[in-house]
């Protein structure tokens, strides 16, 4: 009703102050003068510079399609992401694009969203229920279970394939489960005689990794190495190794390749880092919304492989540590 009221003239000097100040960019790099519509992002933890990295590249990728995307920090909590899921629908949001801090519990906010018709997309970690999964337009991530081969891999390697060995996991999230999956896959395949002496939460991050990490120790003092699901939890269990003075003794293995993971690796804290890519994970998802509004079909899934980062790799990154993935 308020702009019937704009005379002419008037209208056409806001028109032009729109395609003047618009921040939104075209996908040739130039500035877009309508915003098309709004995309909802929630992933499990925004303080992980994983996932900050991953929400700013999106950022930029929807904003050269002429969408706004708004990010929030899931917080590793099922519920207050339900929550955001839900105020994404209530506001009429275009897309959902969604990293499940609860593999389980976010199949409440993609039933929602289904229901309202907004299309979802999820990156990084899936959607546990098979029957929910059907409900998301398209997955990417990485392929997590040929990363925890790399890892199982790297483990026997590195412990010369002999000894007691402990899992620091994330069983709610089903990337690091097919992590774990693919860590025991290789080993029962290829002739392991290491032992898993335990498996425990690690909740990943670098807290709980040191105080689990801390346990198994004293539980398992004899033990020459840890699988830890990424590379907070991993970093935190080599503070607990090093507090024990067992540095010589255990082989940490991680996951991701983040920046502090790079740098881990390069200063011998960590034996490996199977790498991800966040960026692709990213550009991906953004890519897959675009040809889903233009009416194309789009893969169902789409998986990354991930690769070996280990000291030699760091020693060619050495110049490029402090820069992110």
């Amino acid at each position: 009703m308020i702009i019937k009221r704009i005379t002419i003239p008037f209208a056409v000097l806001i028109s032009f102050l729109l395609l003047s100040c618009s921040d939104s960019k075209t996908p040739g790099g130039g500035k877009a003068s309508v915003v098309k519509g709004k995309i909802g992002m929630t992933c499990m933890d925004l303080t992980n510079p994983f996932f900050k990295l991953i929400a700013d590249v999106m950022m930029d990728e929807a904003a050269k399609y002429g969408y706004e995307l708004v990010a929030l920090d899931g917080a590793n909590d099922g519920a207050i992401q339900n929550s955001q899921l839900s105020d994404f629908v209530a506001q009429g949001y275009d897309a959902i694009f969604l990293n499940p801090a609860d593999s389980k519990a976010a199949a409440e906010g993609v039933r929602k969203a289904h229901a309202a018709g907004i299309p979802v997309f999820t990156f990084d970690i899936q959607i546990d229920d098979p029957e929910v999964r059907k409900l998301v337009i398209s997955h990417i991530g990485s392929d997590n279970f040929q990363g925890g081969q790399l890892a199982g891999e790297s483990m026997m390697k590195a412990t010369g394939n002999r000894g007691k060995i402990a899992i620091i996991s994330l069983p709610e999230v089903t990337s690091c489960i097919l992590r774990v999956n693919g860590f025991k896959d290789f080993l029962s395949k290829n002739g392991s005689k290491l032992e898993i002496v335990t498996e425990l939460s690690g909740k990943g991050r670098r807290n709980e990794g040191f105080t689990v990490a801390t346990d198994i120790l004293q539980a398992h003092p004899d033990i020459v190495g840890i699988f830890a699901i990424n590379d907070p939890s991993a970093l935190g269990a080599y503070a607990a190794v090093a507090k024990a003075n067992k540095t010589d003794q255990i082989t940490i293995v991680s996951f991701d390749a983040s920046p502090a993971g790079k740098r881990g690796v390069f200063e011998k804290k960590l034996y490996d880092s199977p790498r991800q890519f966040p960026r692709k994970m990213a550009v991906g998802t953004v890519q897959s919304l675009i040809r889903h509004m233009e009416g194309e079909d789009v893969p169902k899934s789409i998986f990354i492989p991930c690769s070996h980062y280990l000291y030699e790799t760091a020693v060619k990154d050495k110049s490029r540590l402090k820069e992110r993935w």
